[in-house]
């Protein structure tokens, strides 16, 4: 079975948030080459390299740029279109960054999503609306059980409190605005990875800027488990997902999207390890962080995703390492952005 369905996507009015980000600009590109009429709305880029800027995704599609912390202008924007399908993607989403501006995580994370949702309560010819969060809004006691979607929320720190936070708010506007307009759902996606990273205090972005400055990238916590997921395997998630919700009453509200169920668990320093053969750099050391409130053990159970919509990643870590490092080695020297992500969705799409 295909993971996406591109006769749903061909024409489909799409209102994507973030794509201006790692994982929006995939989408970005992907929906355009899936046929969508996709408008975006984020921020400017806020990091250079950025894979909108590289891949030129602001010629794919409409791009606003605009502040989800404010409301009026949220208002503004989404009212000036009709949508089909809204992918809710942007966000403020480092936690070290969330330790130093939790009051502007919150007011993202949080306040952004209420905003788009009140926004979007004009809109009358929605079929889905998907709110991304993370696989961190579970309470986490940190005893390496993958996280179900039942289990209950929570957030040590202020991003993985915002995104539950976020949770909330979902719930609350789907029962009392959209209950009988349109299915609006979460999804809680693992740890990303792919080319066209350029994010701080990301590893795989880390492991980058190192070999490509001959340093050696540091860690934090090599001995961290992450549910690593590639791009393009966790974005097929959240179309699929989008496409069951637009067509089918009974499709879960809430969803992990992760590794296969069953499969092992990968430290960071495993990851870097190989991230770093692969790219020639030197090897990575530890640089312990006494001051640290990341999680050290986190894992989610995708497995609902198989049942209800028929949904599981292609893709494992070892693979989705080798993947995201071919297309840096391959952007530092002649070849493009955006060709290599249409080359490597071609070819993730074949697996299919």
């Amino acid at each position: 079975m295909a993971a996406v369905n591109p006769a749903f996507w061909a024409g489909k009015r799409v209102l994507l948030t973030g794509h201006t980000g790692f994982k929006g600009a995939w989408a970005a590109i992907w929906l355009s080459r899936l046929g969508a009429e996709v408008t975006g709305l984020a921020l400017p880029p806020d990091q250079k390299p950025s894979l909108f800027e590289l891949a030129g995704v602001g010629e794919l599609i409409r791009s606003r740029f605009v502040d989800l912390r404010n409301g009026d202008a949220v208002a503004a924007t989404v009212g000036g279109g009709a949508y089909d399908i809204v992918l809710h993607l942007a966000a403020q989403a480092i936690v070290r960054a969330s330790v130093e501006d939790p009051i502007g995580t919150f007011e993202t994370n949080v306040m952004g999503t209420a905003h788009l949702l009140e926004a979007l309560r004009s809109q009358t010819d929605l079929k889905a609306v998907l709110v991304v969060t993370s696989d961190k809004v579970y309470a986490n006691a940190e005893t390496g059980r993958a996280f179900r979607e039942t289990d209950p929320l929570g957030g040590k720190d202020p991003y993985s409190a915002s995104k539950a936070a976020a949770e909330i708010v979902v719930q609350s506007y789907a029962r009392s605005y959209f209950a009988d307009r349109a299915p609006v759902a979460t999804v809680r996606g693992g740890n990303v990875i792919g080319g066209g990273d350029f994010s701080r205090d990301r590893l795989v972005a880390d492991i980058v800027r190192a070999a490509r400055a001959g340093e050696a990238v540091t860690l934090r916590h090599p001995e961290a488990t992450r549910p690593w997921q590639h791009v393009l395997d966790c974005l097929a998630g959240y179309f699929r997902y989008a496409e069951v919700l637009a067509t089918d009453p009974a499709a879960p509200r809430a969803l992990n999207i992760g590794p296969r169920p069953g499969g092992p668990a990968v430290t960071a320093g495993e990851l870097a390890s190989l991230g770093v053969a692969a790219l020639g750099g030197k090897p990575w050391r530890h640089e312990p962080d006494p001051n640290s409130i990341e999680a050290k053990a986190l894992a989610i159970d995708a497995s609902l995703a198989r049942e209800a919509i028929g949904f599981e990643s292609r893709l494992d870590a070892p693979e989705a390492v080798a993947l995201t490092m071919d297309w840096y080695r391959r952007e530092a020297g002649i070849e493009t952005a955006r060709a290599l992500c249409l080359e490597q969705i071609e070819g993730y799409e074949a697996r299919s």
